[in-house]
């Protein structure tokens, strides 16, 4: 029990529900918008992609608030008021994720004009291969999305008095609405909105909290007396939560399973209507992530400096450290009506653009790897209704994970953990498939069981048994100006001496690993043990493989030398244009897939799904039959 007595910190009053309402109201009409405007055209590949015409600018805002959720907008600034703002290093691992997605892995997705990114996986390995990674990034993203949805609804609903299953259902009814009338436009025109929403929340926080404390330059000097600006930390024991090296290096393995290889991201870059509109998109999303990283960032040390003398978590006026942003919130402008609600509407902009892009990349995984599989001669109206169908379902099932994810702890490691287990054995496979052509699908299998066990070892281990808290101690936080429920009474912070708990031997070192390293676990486990599988069985022959489905990435490294570069192709014909004009593919697919459900009845479909093809340009402009249109 609380030994202080907590400041009177306001509840939501009616204009707050006005302008938090206005959200919902604005997203839902963007979806009932799409609907009506485009219920003559609404093929699958339409609802699903977009018709392939979307353009960099709106793709690139769709990004950002997607993978900027309500983890972020309340997860980051508590991760800075009590770990220091070395999470701002994450602006480098930003920066090559995007790198290694529009350089290496994008082309290959955009170039092959797949709709689901596990069609690539048949192409380059088998059936079996593509529907076991449907499966984990089915499982993967209703665990995240779970997430997403009820940390922000618990948060706010302590804090701020909203209603906990009220904001959760909310949440999932609207962004069910928008997806299945609108489809992938009312999901992206819906996220550029979010955006706009959640940057200007993040701004009202700092130019408040800025003021209230004596200006920007006694908020950084607060922050350095506090330790919170001890950013670079070099120390390489893997152990330790972040230091320089897990964040750039484990960030990156992390959000590049994430972006790189993720349905999400892949479905939007792949609705541009060129390559070049889809690497812009990616570039200009870089800038989107770096400005909400900032943002959290400062509202963290602004945070810092306002409780600096009386911790609200330590002195128990919240329950949890993801309470603090709604707490600091509610108490800054508690004598400005609507502008709470400002902030409910930006954390809650994040939720609804991640939830609705989970809905609809789930859907269309789906729709692409299982149900087509399974009836391929679907007509255009029973595969639009079936699409719609089963964002509902996926819908129902996202808003009933939330109920789980209380279980979780913390909302940024829990949800980076999630990202890391199930992503980095993912990552591994598809890197496994467009950089090395030696690799085969007993290799491929055989790899994402080994990362997939590997991962979830160490995840697993260390959410049964946490780090030992020297290895993630938070920096300093003071009681010191709380006010003392009775000023008689004695405040004491020592427990009585306990017995350690038995610990494996394994607990202090692979389950005491940081999280971040469990996306770079999986991958490597993944890719080494697909290589060896591969040597073992017999490795792929290149002439087998169409160019279109490697990256030749030996190229960036042998520029000087056409014949060493030609010897690591490992027999790919990079330099070929050989096509099977009679269905436009590559001979070789046209081999392995003319007898595929995927391919069957598909003359027309497949004519444009390798047009033009030539490998050393730069660009590839989509020339598909809706493009035309």
């Amino acid at each position: 029990m609380s030994n202080f007595i907590a400041p009177e910190v306001k509840k939501f009053v009616v204009w707050d529900y006005v302008v938090f309402a206005a959200l919902f109201l604005v997203c839902a009409s963007i979806g009932i918008f799409f609907a009506v405007k485009e219920r003559k055209k609404k093929t699958s590949k339409e609802f699903l992609v977009g018709g392939k015409q979307m353009t960099c600018g709106p793709i690139a805002f769709s990004l950002t608030s997607s993978f900027m959720s309500a983890v972020t907008v309340l997860g980051t600034p508590s991760e800075v008021y009590r770990y220091g703002a070395s999470f701002v290093l994450f602006f480098l691992s930003y920066a090559l994720v995007i790198i290694f997605t529009a350089e290496l892995f994008l082309p290959v997705f955009y170039r092959s004009g797949i709709t689901s990114t596990y069609e690539y996986l048949e192409l380059r390995f088998n059936k079996m291969v593509r529907f076991a990674a449907t499966l984990i990034y089915i499982l993967q993203t209703i665990l995240y999305t779970g997430i997403v949805v009820y940390a922000p609804s618990l948060a706010l609903n302590q804090v701020t008095g909203f209603d906990l299953w009220g904001s959760v259902a909310a949440t999932g009814i609207v962004c069910t609405f928008y997806c299945t009338l609108g489809g992938l436009k009312a999901v992206v025109w819906t996220d550029a909105f979010q955006m706009i929403v959640m940057v200007a929340g993040f701004v009202a926080v700092l130019i408040r909290g800025t003021t209230l404390n004596g200006g920007s330059t006694k908020v950084w000097e607060d922050a350095y007396e506090g330790s919170r600006l001890s950013i670079f930390d070099f120390d390489v024991d893997p152990l330790r939560r972040h230091t320089f090296w897990t964040i750039v290096i484990g960030g990156t393995f992390t959000w590049l399973g994430l972006y790189g290889v993720n349905q999400s991201t892949i479905q939007r870059c792949i609705s541009c209507k060129s390559e070049k509109h889809a690497k812009l998109a990616l570039y200009l999303n870089l800038l989107g992530l770096w400005t909400v990283l900032v943002c959290a960032v400062f509202c963290g040390l602004v945070m810092y400096t306002h409780y600096k003398s009386c911790d609200p978590w330590t002195a128990d006026f919240i329950s949890a450290p993801d309470q603090l942003m709604p707490y600091f919130v509610m108490d800054i402008f508690s004598s400005m009506p609507g502008v709470p609600g400002l902030f409910v509407a930006c954390a809650f902009s994040g939720t609804l653009s991640t939830v609705a892009a989970s809905i609809n990349a789930l859907a269309t995984v789906t729709f692409e790897d299982l149900v087509k599989k399974g009836f391929p001669n679907l007509s255009e109206k029973m595969s639009t209704w079936i699409s719609k169908g089963l964002c509902i379902l996926y819908g129902v099932l996202c808003t009933s994970m939330a109920a789980a994810a209380s279980l979780l702890g913390g909302v940024v490691q829990a949800s980076l953990s999630i990202h890391g287990m199930c992503g980095g054995p993912m990552l591994g496979l598809f890197t496994l498939g467009i950089v090395f052509p030696c690799a085969n699908w007993k290799g491929a299998v055989g790899g994402l069981v080994a990362g997939i066990t590997l991962a979830f070892w160490a995840g697993t281990g260390s959410f049964i048994y946490p780090a030992p808290p020297t290895k993630s101690i938070p920096l300093q936080l003071s009681t010191l100006n709380c006010t003392l429920a009775n000023s008689t009474g004695v405040l004491t912070t020592a427990a009585a001496p306990t017995a350690a708990p038995d610990r494996p031997l394994l607990a202090d070192t692979w389950y005491s690993l940081s999280y971040l390293y469990f996306s770079a676990i999986g991958c490597l486990g993944c890719a080494t043990t697909g290589l060896l599988i591969s040597f073992v069985t017999g490795p792929t022959k290149g002439e087998d493989i169409p160019p279109v489905l490697i990256k030749p990435v030996c190229n960036l490294f042998c520029f000087w030398s056409e014949r060493l570069k030609a010897s690591l192709w490992c027999g790919v014909r990079h330099s070929s244009q050989e096509v099977d004009f009679e269905k436009n593919l590559p001979k070789v697919i046209a081999n392995k897939t003319g007898s595929d459900d995927v391919f069957k009845n598909k003359t027309k479909e497949n004519k444009h799904q390798f047009p033009d093809y030539n490998p050393k340009e730069k660009s590839y402009t989509n020339m598909s039959k809706e493009s035309r249109l």
